[in-house]
């Protein structure tokens, strides 16, 4: 399978003209997917910035093979709301949507919403329950549960349609999602390692690039049927061949991807496109997504079975 090669947007993108500018010239680099990182508060400048989900959707209509990967915040959405914002991106990408599950805990954050922070054995119940629900919910609807018969006038099976009836800690889910089953079917799932998620994971997020640390990891996360990716901090590296030159290290350990976090946008984007993806590609470790791929697909990850249809 082909590395994943993903780009960091963290907060870009308050101003729409360049934050479509910037997305398409990453596509067209080559890039496999973009995330894009969240805060309920404002940028230190006091610039509002949009929500990382509506940011997703606003660029998923300008691209074509991109995966979209944003950070939408467990503990300030409600997990209905968030678990149908994403089936919505990945209906409106055709496929394109991950979700990086994201945790803030700090009490300026959740002051948003009007609770407080929780303990760390309380969060990692929320986190790991929000994601129980939200596959429960993707799956909700069963392939075939629209049947469009104009004939009957019937749109569903209502046979193929399922309450979720989930439970969890501090909330509880009945279902079914308002959207049909998207395109991939589930959406990629991305967690950071802290969170100890890997279980439910579609991807986890490492940190720490040891070599030796660093497969070791990659063999815990790959036991759990999920994919390692490495994050890198591109200020922490030198120039383009040292990065390519790490990149394959990482990629002998085991890793299924990287997530670059570049210094400054547009600034770095240049020499990502020019030196860092091509060598890549020279060296066979990487290929860019074809038109028309879903992000499952592009990480080589295949369709789930509908947890209801196998019941």
């Amino acid at each position: 399978m082909s590395l994943a090669v993903g780009l960091d947007l963290r907060g870009f993108g308050s101003d729409s003209a360049d934050l479509i500018h910037t997305v398409t010239a990453v596509e067209a680099a080559g890039f496999s997917f973009v995330t894009f990182t969240d805060s309920p508060l404002p940028a230190d400048d006091g610039t509002p910035l949009v929500e990382a989900g509506t940011r997703a959707a606003f660029v998923a209509l300008h691209t074509d093979r991109l995966g979209l990967v944003p950070q939408l915040q467990v503990t300030t959405t409600e997990p209905f709301h968030l678990s149908t914002q994403l089936s919505t991106l990945d209906h409106l990408s055709a496929g394109r949507a991950g979700w990086w599950v994201g945790a803030v805990n700090d009490p300026a954050a959740l002051a948003t919403i009007g609770t407080t922070p929780r303990t760390q054995a309380e969060l990692h119940t929320e986190l790991s329950e929000v994601v129980q629900v939200a596959r429960l919910l993707w799956d909700s609807w069963e392939d075939d549960a629209a049947i469009r018969d104009t004939a009957s006038g019937r749109y569903l099976d209502a046979d193929r349609v399922h309450h979720v009836n989930f439970v969890g800690s501090t909330f509880s889910v009945v279902g079914p999602l308002i959207t049909q089953r998207s395109p991939q079917g589930q959406i990629v799932v991305l967690v950071e390692e802290r969170h100890r998620l890997d279980a439910q994971a579609d991807l986890v997020l490492l940190d720490d690039l040891d070599s030796t640390t660093f497969a070791d990891r990659s063999r815990q996360v790959r036991q759990h049927a999920a994919l390692p990716l490495a994050r890198i901090d591109l200020a922490e590296v030198p120039g383009a061949d040292e990065l390519v030159s790490l990149i394959r290290e990482i990629t002998a350990g085991g890793a299924s991807g990287v997530l670059l976090r570049p210094r400054s946008l547009p600034h770095d984007l240049p020499v990502l496109a020019d030196r860092v993806l091509p060598a890549l590609i020279d060296l066979a470790l990487f290929r860019p997504p074809a038109a028309g791929a879903t992000l499952r697909s592009t990480l080589g990850l295949g369709r789930p079975v509908n947890h209801f249809s196998t019941r």
